[in-house]
Formats: C-alpha cells, structure tokens, sequence
C-alpha cells in the first residue's frame, strides 16, 4: 500500500461507561486525513459485554459518505464496551479496509482470558481474539507501543502509526476519538486514550 501524507483513516474508541451498566455504549469514529485534518465523525452504538461491535462497525463505515475516502481503520485495541471483541479479520474483510487495533500497553491474554471465562459464550469469544493474530511492538517517537492488525504490512503500520501521532505517541484519530468520547458523557474531554 502507498501511504500518502495525508491519508484517510478513521479512528474509533467507546465512550466512559459505568462498571456495572447494562446498556448500550456510545461509540465514536473521527475521520483524519494524516495526523494533521480533522475531517469528519460516525456515532453509533455497541452492547455492554455483547458481540456486537463487530456488525456496528462495518454498518457504521459502509454506510458513512465518507467510505470512499477511507484507507484505514484504527480502533483503541480490540473490545468495546467492556469485552465486546471486534472482529479483526471480519472487519477486514467486509469493509475492505485494512485494520490496526492500537494500545498503549501490551495485552495480558492471560488476564483477559481470566475474564473471559465467565461468560457463557467464552469459547467465541476466546477465538475471537485469537483470531486477532500476534501482538506486535514497534516505536512511536521513541515509546514503545502495540498493535495487532489485518490486511496491511508490518512496515506500513508502523509507517501509519508513525505519521498519525503528530502530538505525541497516541495517533491523532484515536486521540481525539477518545477526547469526545469522554466529552459526550462527562461534558468534557479527559484522559489519554
């Protein structure tokens, strides 16, 4: 893939809930062109602990104006809402658009698979994520961050990662994803993505 200066991608993070809440979840997508536009937003929402997030994704970004412009999708790691695991590969495939579920700090999948033991649909979920492949690391203005991904070289995402991250080590489509995030159920942005 060329990745130009300013390409398009869209970044999506979920919206502050409450530990014990049993609805649905806001869930935010900023479009950015590079790390330096701010182009446009999705909203939608995602089941508390569901598995949902995957279907909402591709509806939200298939049926956006903005699909054809489109050339990323970055998401703040792999859940939503609590465990609703996105679906890597899935997401790849039906929107056509190569995927990069960022985090700041490497996944514990031992914790995480504690967890996930105690929902009745554990055996999905579990192959879920580890349909989401290897966790890999590379650097971002010298921090070292990760990333799991789909349809895209492991040079290209750091590329990607590298160019987004204008004001820090966070790219800017999920930065900001997360600033309105918490803006629209706090009443104003807080935190790091």
């Amino acid at each position: 893939m060329r990745i130009k200066s300013e390409i398009r991608i869209i970044g999506f993070d979920d919206c502050p809930f409450e530990k014990n809440q049993k609805k649905r979840v806001l869930i935010v997508g900023v479009i950015y062109r590079g790390g330096k536009t701010f182009e446009g937003m999705l909203v939608g929402k995602v089941k508390v602990d569901g598995l949902d997030a995957t279907q909402v994704l591709i509806r939200m970004i298939k049926n956006s104006r903005h699909k054809p412009q489109l050339k990323v999708i970055m998401l703040d790691g792999i859940t939503m809402a609590g465990f609703n695991l996105v679906d890597l590969e899935e997401l790849y495939e039906k929107t056509d658009l190569p995927v990069i579920a960022f985090s700041r700090k490497k996944p514990n999948l031992r914790k995480i698979k504690s967890a996930l033991l105690h929902f009745k649909d554990f055996e999905k979920r579990w192959e879920i994520l580890k349909k989401a492949g290897k966790v890999r690391e590379c650097y971002i203005k010298d921090k070292k961050v990760f990333y799991q991904s789909r349809g895209l070289k492991e040079v290209e995402v750091e590329e990607i990662l590298n160019l987004t991250s204008t004001k820090g080590y966070i790219p800017e489509p999920l930065r900001v994803a997360h600033l309105i995030a918490g803006a629209l159920v706090k009443g104003e942005s807080y935190g790091k993505a």
